[in-house]
């Protein structure tokens, strides 16, 4: 199982880190490789995470865990787990 970015949160991480960087570049560094971290560690337990609960009509595949004030949403699937989304946790969670 491999993990893959989608179009929309490999930007929206850089973002976070962009935002962060510009107060503290070592934050900025912790929080984004600590982030990566975690997904590239979720191949080996896919469903360690709860299933998102802000998605609609979620059968289970559609999973999200939170650190360092955001949100990541990811989608288990036979042969890979796609990050799809990344963003912090005070903002809205609609157009999902």
């Amino acid at each position: 199982m491999v993990v893959i970015w989608s179009k929309r949160a490999k930007p929206a991480l850089l973002n976070a880190y962009s935002y962060i960087y510009k107060d503290s570049p070592q934050n900025a560094i912790k929080v984004r490789d600590e982030i990566i971290d975690v997904t590239i560690n979720l191949p080996r337990h896919p469903e360690f995470y709860p299933p998102d609960k802000f998605k609609k009509d979620n059968d289970g595949c559609w999973r999200a865990f939170e650190l360092h004030k955001y949100r990541i949403s990811y989608s288990v699937m036979k042969t890979e787990i796609r990050i799809v989304r990344v963003r912090h946790t005070s903002r809205s969670p609609k157009g999902y």
